[in-house]
């Protein structure tokens, strides 16, 4: 059995960490530009300024996805392309830049799916109090608006966030990302009510500007993994628990208002004192429908049943596998991940991404083999697959990533693609994995 026959096979890639052109054509800065600029926030003292110069040479990139048979390419916009300000004057030469990109996709049948916040926020509005500021949600509205009249024409899949709790967890707590911030839980439960009712008015101003459009939601997630079967309770049960000292990183945090209307009752009663001001109003604007959930899943947590039926991490046994960036290989992750996540929301899922850092070269053939990143996807397809015939609403998968890029903090040290980006020369050439790809595209995952 393979995946539906309408299965979408993609591949996906970021703004921030493909287009370069920082500065050109009137992008404003964002506060990925500031961040990587300031000395010791990036492992190898990188910057985001060329990257993969996507921005100059998209027409080879989709050139190269057509030849690899990607039918859908996830991306970002980067916000201060468009609006150099965050708000106000648009820039006519951002919108160009997409739509450019987009009809390339079009004119190759690749269907576009566009992220509108994937963590690149105007350093102007950052300057403004960025997602402390309650305005943030107005502007990010007339932010997405543009877009939806830009695009929707041709655009019909929008995700509006990725990776909340990355962008709030590692950029406003932990601050290793930009901006650099460790806030205290009560500004970190105001930006992320305010990252609520910005997504509910993204998906006002999409619903508004653009017919039979698809709105989804995108988490990055560590999936609990159950030893074995009769730790299948604890394992759920510990994936979506959100209570005092842990609510940026829980699953139910963030998709229990977008699906059911309301916070958590733990998070309620933990935080009581300090929450938000959180009004009915706002909860009805939160939970307008959307129709799908996005997942980027690497890595998992096994578990077992322990005292008082709470999980326990196990730990991995020693000389476990692990990827160039040293998350776990746990293929299992992406059975059990889905499967919890569609047994509780029943909305359709989407993997918008998964891949793997492994330590690709340039070998003396001139071609860059990697069959450890062959042998990771084939594992985590399967498990996907496992998934979908169990009953769980898979409607795609999106490889992570398209190019090897920019990766956050990590600067140019660790290389997801499919296709090898040689930074000096920007020349791609196509890994093995991407031909690999290619077949298991073409056979819809019947391969596997």
């Amino acid at each position: 059995m393979s995946f539906r026959k309408d299965f979408v096979w993609g591949a996906a890639t970021a703004s921030y960490q493909i287009e370069g052109a920082f500065d050109e054509d009137g992008k404003g800065r964002s506060i990925w530009d500031e961040f990587s600029h300031t000395e010791g926030k990036i492992s190898d003292n990188s910057t985001g300024d060329i990257a993969c110069d996507h921005y100059h040479r998209y027409k080879e990139d989709v050139r190269l996805m057509a030849e690899l048979g990607i039918k859908a390419y996830r991306f970002s916009v980067a916000w201060s392309r468009i609006l150099p300000d965050g708000t106000g004057a648009v820039n006519q030469k951002g919108i160009d830049f997409y739509n450019d990109l987009i009809n390339e996709l079009m004119k190759y049948g690749i269907e576009p799916y566009v992220t509108l916040y994937h963590w690149d926020l105007p350093y102007a509005l950052h300057l403004k109090g960025g997602w402390l500021n309650d305005d943030i949600s107005d502007y990010f509205e007339q932010y997405v608006t543009i877009v939806a009249e830009s695009f929707g024409d041709r655009v019909k899949n929008f995700i509006t966030f990725n990776e909340p709790q990355v962008f709030t967890g590692c950029g406003y707590f932990e601050g290793s990302h930009a901006p650099g911030y460790k806030l205290a839980d009560k500004e970190l439960l105001h930006i992320c009510h305010n990252v609520h009712k910005a997504h509910g008015k993204a998906v006002r101003a999409l619903r508004k500007n653009i017919r039979d459009v698809k709105i989804g939601f995108t988490m990055g997630t560590t999936p609990t993994v159950p030893m074995s079967d009769k730790d299948i309770d604890a394992a759920r049960n510990s994936y979506f628990s959100c209570g005092n000292g842990h609510f940026l990183f829980s699953e139910s945090f963030w998709i229990d208002p977008i699906v059911f209307g309301k916070y958590p009752e733990n998070l309620m009663s933990a935080y009581g004192d300090i929450l938000p001001e959180i009004s009915a109003e706002d909860m009805k604007l939160i939970s307008a429908p959307i129709d799908f959930i996005g997942l980027n899943i690497y890595t998992g947590n096994i578990v077992k049943t322990g005292e008082g039926g709470c999980a326990e991490k196990v730990p991995c046994p020693a000389g476990h596998p692990r990827t160039a960036i040293g998350w776990d290989i746990i293929p299992s992750s992406l059975y059990w991940g889905t499967k919890f996540y569609y047994d509780r929301y029943k909305l359709p899922i989407y993997i918008t991404e998964n891949g793997m850092s492994a330590h690709d070269c340039i070998s003396l053939d001139g071609k860059v083999h990697d069959p450890n990143r062959i042998d990771y996807l084939n594992r985590y397809l399967l498990e996907l697959k496992k998934s979908a015939e169990s009953g769980a609403d898979i409607r795609g998968y999106f490889q992570w990533s398209l190019l090897d890029n920019f990766e956050w903090a990590k600067g140019y040290s660790e290389r997801f693609g499919l296709i090898y980006t040689d930074y000096p020369t920007q020349k791609r050439i196509v890994k093995d994995s991407g031909y690999w790809y290619k077949n298991v595209i073409e056979n819809n995952g019947e391969n596997l």
